[in-house]
């Protein structure tokens, strides 16, 4: 599995229209965990598990990561 960004995490909740605490509580995190993810562009300083459940859950809802350079996101065409 990629790594995750903080730039595509911010962008995937864009494109759901979710508020950074609704991503939270859909990755069962702290919404701080949120920030300090979406306040860098690249890598962020969160943990493996951390990065996999806000994944997990951005994908849950229709997110596909892509791995183009940049990396980025769009929404599944379920």
């Amino acid at each position: 599995m990629s790594v995750i960004t903080g730039a595509q995490i911010r962008q995937a909740r864009k494109l759901l229209g979710w508020e950074p605490y609704k991503l939270a509580q859909r990755a069962k995190v702290h919404s701080l965990i949120i920030e300090r993810a979406e306040s860098v562009a690249g890598e962020p300083s969160i943990t493996a598990y951390q990065a996999a459940f806000i994944r997990e859950a951005l994908q849950n809802a229709g997110v596909e990561f892509t791995n183009g350079d940049p990396p980025g996101v769009r929404l599944s065409r379920r």
